[in-house]
């Protein structure tokens, strides 16, 4: 009987032709290209509609100035400014009335539509025109200005590819949407490929430029059994992938998500400002109204200068650089951290991060990798640190103990792979092992263990001893019952670990603290590695002591951090001022936990992404600043009556502009593919329709 299930084929035959995969990319282009043309299309209803009218409002205004100055008839030049007026106020009246009618608000669109009402009937026909497109150029420089913070995460939605390859069961490969690739598949990623979904090698080695996802600068290296995610750029090697999660669920679409919610989400001072405006604004209205009555009513002053200046404060008391000054930056700064690896929850945490005086570490999984390495060997007996490690190695190449790895590790790294032949082996759990190596018995483990076992450990004691102060766990070796030598092991430093400390006290961070549950003597050993002070090392901690001393730490600094590893220091994290967790990417728990995600296991971005906070705090502070300054000054001349509406207006629509630019100068430049169309990948990962207006002061 024939089976109907046909052999896997070779690896040449699964891989498409040349040409093939060339037409694959001819394909791939025109999508693009229809992506391309249906951005455009948005567009058009955005940003070029308001070009379009604005450009025709100052053709009319500057038609209409020069037949005013022509002497042409007076029914022509009110004609050419009433057009100027109707092209602008196609946008801007009906926005003032949805205000009032819908939001009950009474915002700087109701109020322009006000002030151009009253310099019509005043006869000030020119000033009207003037005010409209000044106006609308403030309008169209702020959405195209504001249209680059969206870009921040677009251009994350960009990095995911629209399908994979994926293998079938009887070895062949079929193009499939990545939203349809299940769990559990084996997708194909050739050199210069992105990953399509989160997933684990199963063949093949590549350097991966990781870059999009953790901000790391140099490719990660891929072999078979380590994790990769979607979005990253394949090198030049070949990889197969079995995907772990749905696209829907993959590292890319949670990070997406999460800054998102986070660019929504209003800081302190954002909702302060809004706050104050909801009662200032009408204030300004009922201040202007009295400006306009009192002085006729009341004094017999004429009525129309006195109008006139009541105009001009409306406009110029409406609060929208204040509005916006808070909002653009931080939404800058937020898509700014996002495409270097760091995942900020929203603006409170961001400004909570701007005003921290104290850091807090947990040690395993922070400061250091989490995983045991070899420090060094000290030989006893006749054999050599080389010959020793490589019997050690062979006696615990069997086990699975995180300490027998790590000597089996650095007898490869030594270039000691060719083990010697183990006869017999037996593990005793948590103590060590005893095995027959090429006709010798072995023992490896704690000291305790093998002095039981009857090797007398005399010889020993002193180098046991400095591996201890060191902070270094010791495995004795013993050869036929006589003690040869002891190999130490300790969780290996971060190489950025002590960089980062020196990086944080640069920035103004005044207590650096080390809070550990390992012994004291390993958290000092530590702690003198990276720069911390010994008064400063918290030791042997459980995890309710961790929370006291963090929330110690935040009594004494007025704000402190806690950086862990987003699980199991979630109680410090949570007590803490900002709880940071790094090295998350494809952890679920440790995004969910953290205020602050360094998705990257990289100790660098913690004082960058402190700076950036700062940097942040002081934009805001001189966008609110500079709003109110050029509020008031403009207010005095209205006042004595060196303001008219064009003043007021650009004053308005000039201060807005200077803080949307001054925020945005934190987003850096954020390149996005030409053929991205926003809508359309919003669409891809589930999100709701793009607010056109999302941090827009008008």
């Amino acid at each position: 009987m024939t089976s109907t299930h046909s052999a896997p084929a070779p690896l040449a035959d699964a891989v498409p032709h040349p040409d093939e995969h060339e037409h694959e990319h001819e394909h791939e282009h025109e999508r693009e290209h229809d992506a391309a043309q249906a951005a455009r299309g948005k567009a058009w209803r955005t940003v070029d509609r308001t070009m379009v009218l604005v450009v025709l409002s100052g053709v009319c205004l500057a038609a209409g100035m020069l037949a005013e100055a022509a002497g042409w008839s007076q029914p022509l030049t009110l004609a050419l400014f009433g057009l100027a007026m109707a092209a602008g106020a196609v946008q801007i009246v009906p926005a003032g009335l949805r205000g009032v009618v819908r939001e009950r608000s009474l915002d700087i669109n109701f109020l322009v539509t006000v002030a151009v009402a009253g310099a019509v009937v005043l006869g000030q026909w020119g000033e009207g025109a003037t005010v409209v497109f000044l106006f609308s150029l403030g309008e169209l420089l702020e959405e195209i200005t504001l249209a680059r913070t969206r870009r921040s995460i677009q251009a994350l939605m960009a990095m995911a590819p629209e399908t994979a390859q994926v293998r079938q069961a009887d070895a062949s490969e079929r193009t499939v949407r990545v939203e349809d690739v299940p769990a559990g598949s084996v997708v194909l990623v050739r050199p210069g490929d992105r990953v399509p979904l989160d997933g684990v090698v199963v063949h093949g080695a590549s350097a991966v430029d990781q870059a999009p996802i953790t901000g790391e600068s140099v490719p990660a290296d891929k072999t078979e059994g380590d994790a990769v995610f979607a979005g990253t750029i394949n090198g030049q090697g070949y990889l197969e992938v079995r995907t772990t999660r749905p696209f829907s669920e993959n590292t890319l679409a949670r990070i997406i998500h999460l800054v998102e919610e986070a660019q929504s989400e209003k800081a302190p001072s954002q909702r302060f400002v809004e706050k104050f405006a909801r009662v200032y604004t009408p204030l300004v209205v009922v201040c202007a109204v009295l400006l306009m009555a009192v002085p006729p009513l009341v004094f017999g002053e004429p009525l129309a200068p006195w109008f006139n200046r009541a105009l001009v404060l409306l406009l110029v008391a409406c609060p929208c650089a204040l509005v916006v000054s808070t909002p653009v930056t931080v939404v800058a700064a937020i898509g700014n951290a996002s495409r270097h690896g760091v995942l900020i929850k929203g603006g409170a945490y961001l400004e909570h991060a701007g005003r921290l005086r104290a850091v807090a570490f947990d040690k395993t999984g922070t400061l250091t990798r989490g995983v045991p390495e070899v420090q060094r060997v000290v030989a006893l007996s006749s054999d050599t640190e080389r010959e020793l490690l490589q019997l050690a190695a062979a006696a615990e190449h069997r086990s699975e103990h995180p300490l027998a790895r790590a000597i089996v590790r650095a007898a490869r790294r030594q270039g000691l792979a060719d083990l010697p032949v183990v006869e017999s082996f037996e593990a005793a759990t948590g103590s060590g092992v005893r095995a027959r190596v090429a006709g010798r018995n072995v023992l490896a483990g704690r000291a305790a263990w093998v002095e039981a076992a009857g090797v007398p450990l005399g010889s020993v004691h002193v180098a046991l001893e400095e591996l201890a102060a060191a902070g270094q766990t010791p495995v004795v070796v013993a050869v036929e019952g006589q003690p040869a030598g002891v190999i130490a092991l300790a969780d290996a430093l971060r190489p950025a670990a002590r960089e980062a400390v020196a990086a944080l006290r640069r920035t103004g961070v005044r207590r650096v603290v080390l809070v550990s549950g390992d012994t004291d003597a390993t958290a000092q050993a530590i702690a003198r590695q990276v720069g911390i002070a010994p008064e400063d090392v918290y030791a042997g901690l459980l995890p309710e002591d961790k929370v006291a001393a963090v929330r110690r730490l935040v009594e004494e600094q007025g704000a402190a951090a806690m950086v862990g590893d987003g699980v199991n220091d979630a109680p410090a994290l949570a007590v803490a001022t900002v709880g940071i967790a790094m090295g998350v990417a494809g952890s679920d728990a440790a995004l969910d936990t953290a205020d602050v995600a360094l998705v990257a296991d990289d100790l660098t971005r913690l004082p960058w992404v402190l700076e950036l906070s700062r940097r942040a705090a002081r934009t805001i502070r001189f966008n609110v600043g500079f709003a109110i300054v050029t509020k008031l000054v403009v207010l005095a001349l209205g006042a004595f009556g060196y303001a008219n509406l064009w003043l007021a207006i650009a004053a308005d629509t000039g201060a807005s502009i200077v803080v949307i630019l001054n925020g945005m100068r934190l987003l850096g430049r954020v390149p996005l593919p030409a053929a991205a169309d926003p809508a359309r990948l919003r669409q891809r990962f589930g999100l709701g329709e793009e607010d056109e207006h999302h941090g827009h002061a008008h």
